[in-house]
């Protein structure tokens, strides 16, 4: 796995529903990801704009693909997010792979955005 993998997580994020003065869902989940340490890096964000979708948290890694996730689960996320940055990081050719993916980050996928240097193969002469 790729030590350069980031999990980053919204720490602004509110649940549909959750009072204003409520305490923010994503402090809760950046919390529960930092919990457990693991190969990767869990770096809290103030926001992702994701927030009709929040608790919501993005996977990136250098040269590869980047996901953002969103209605999260505090109690079942942590998890995922780990495992699916393990997933990214072990792939060779950037991509998350869908076999062996959480269900979680199966079903909430709110964006899957193309590495910088992104060129399409049909692009290529």
């Amino acid at each position: 796995m790729s030590p350069d993998v980031v999990i980053f997580v919204c720490t602004t994020c509110k649940r549909e529903g959750d009072a204003p003065e409520a305490p923010r869902a994503g402090a809760a989940l950046a919390e529960a990801a930092t919990a457990t340490p693991g190969p990767f890096r869990v770096q809290p964000v103030k926001c992702l704009s994701s927030c009709k979708r929040g608790p919501a948290a993005a996977i990136v890694r250098p040269g590869g693909w980047s996901y953002v996730f969103g209605q999260l689960d505090i109690e079942s996320a942590p998890e995922a997010l780990q495992q699916g940055a393990a997933l990214l990081g072990g792939s060779v050719d950037g991509l998350m792979p869908w076999q062996g993916r959480p269900d979680v980050l199966k079903r909430n996928m709110v964006a899957r955005i193309p590495p910088f240097d992104f060129t399409p193969p049909e692009a290529t002469p």
